[in-house]
């Protein structure tokens, strides 16, 4: 429910790159610069803007004088202008690691919201099919249903709910943003922590998941939901909304009487948010602490993706083992969330029916667990400890897509940054 993304990322660089933890062990990024002169770092504008190059350290350049002009020479190119022209067709350091920086992230945001969305809709199907005969708890299985569905039911049918999904997400992020301004409650916290501040911003993820539970849970029936029984003519974009809306309310169709209220719900919502969140930002914090540990002795200056890449894999491995531990609390609640709903899903076992013209079974989920307590016993007593991770598979499948292509775009951005300098 909460995003995966990391917090410090804003697209082109990272508020975390001047952050205390890093240290001196990284290095700057003005690498084009002779080392006698690092701590004279400025931005290049044309000369017709009087002192527009300012230094790091608030000092500030007068207009027609340039700090580089004996290294140049009295005839370097600029030095008449007072200002460094660009060399053509050599792009500036800056702007390369800029680039780095937004095409990684932008490869990690896509892959994990559009890429890997087949995976998230198979596990979710796998977790509330407590019918099926086959948990998928490897990728292989996972792959095969998947591959089955795709070819029955077409591509669209991997992808749905993905809106949907979006939403959430952006309910999610302006609850966060107006609970956080009308309360005192922290929406970051600083460097420097205290036990008050992380049990209100703690509190603030929770109070959140609770505001974007009825949605979240609209969005879970459009992702499981088989695309054999959708109404394309009545489904829309905003059905979210309007079926969160109509849930909070309790208005609209009627559901069954095994429909549980919302506020049995509440509780394991902000359970799994705030235990998602606290343990992907642990695992992230230790990632970077470690990787800077081992990054002392063997820097390598020449390659600014240092400064990016370690984030977005600390990111990758925080959210990685989050999911894996919380596994459990996720099977429950969704299987508590769709309880009621009269959902019909795609059976996860690829059985195909005989007499409906080769289309895949499909199968009505009609639980009837009292609480979320009951549902944890009942899925141990009935299914064993590897029901609870039921469609772990999908799972192990969306986080190595996503490993695979961070991966191999930090190689081909490193290959591009490389032809650039030269």
């Amino acid at each position: 429910m909460a995003s995966r993304r990391p917090d410090s990322f804003d697209g082109l660089g990272y508020r975390g790159r001047d952050d205390p933890l890093y240290g001196a062990s990284f290095p700057g990024r003005s690498t084009g610069v002779p080392a006698e002169l690092q701590h004279h770092q400025w931005v290049t504008t044309p000369p017709d803007i009087p002192g527009s190059r300012n230094l790091h350290h608030g000092e500030r350049t007068p207009h027609g004088e340039d700090p580089l002009a004996e290294h140049r020479g009295p005839g370097g190119p600029g030095a008449a202008g007072g200002w460094e022209a660009p060399q053509p067709g050599v792009p500036p350091v800056e702007q390369l690691n800029r680039f780095a920086g937004f095409g990684i992230g932008l490869v990690s945001l896509f892959t994990e919201n559009v890429l890997a969305h087949p995976c998230i809709v198979l596990r979710r199907q796998c977790q509330v099919n407590y019918h099926g005969r086959c948990y998928h708890l490897t990728p292989f299985s996972a792959v095969v249903v998947m591959y089955a569905i795709t070819k029955a039911q077409g591509p669209k049918a991997l992808w749905k709910g993905m809106g949907s999904t979006f939403i959430v997400h952006g309910i999610t992020l302006g609850a966060e943003g107006i609970i956080s301004e009308f309360t005192p409650l922290p929406r970051e916290l600083p460097h420097r922590w205290s036990w008050k501040q992380l049990a209100g911003h703690l509190l603030l993820k929770g109070l959140t998941a609770m505001v974007a539970l009825p949605f979240y849970c609209s969005s879970l029936i459009e992702t499981v939901q088989s695309e054999i029984v959708r109404d394309e003519s009545s489904s829309g974009l905003l059905d979210c909304v309007r079926e969160g809306l109509a849930r909070l309310l309790g208005v609209g169709a009627p559901h069954s009487h095994r429909l549980l209220p919302l506020s049995s719900l509440l509780l394991p919502a902000a359970l799994h948010a705030v235990l998602r969140y606290a343990i992907a930002a642990s695992v992230q914090r230790v990632f970077l602490w470690l990787h800077q540990r081992s990054k002392k002795q063997r820097l390598d200056p020449s390659n600014p993706l240092d400064g990016y890449f370690p984030e977005l894999a600390a990111a990758w491995a925080g959210s990685l083992v989050a999911d894996v531990l919380v596994f459990p609390l996720e099977t429950a609640l969704h299987r508590l969330s769709l309880q009621g709903t009269r959902t019909i899903i795609d059976a996860t076992d690829g059985v195909v029916a005989v007499g409906n013209g080769g289309s895949p079974l499909v199968l009505p989920v009609n639980s009837q667990y009292d609480g979320f307590s009951e549902c944890l016993h009942a899925i141990r007593r009935k299914e064993g400890v590897a029901g609870y991770y039921r469609g772990f598979g999908a799972l192990v499948a969306q986080y190595a897509l996503h490993g695979a292509l961070l991966a191999a775009a930090r190689t081909l951005l490193r290959l591009l940054l490389l032809d650039g300098k030269h």
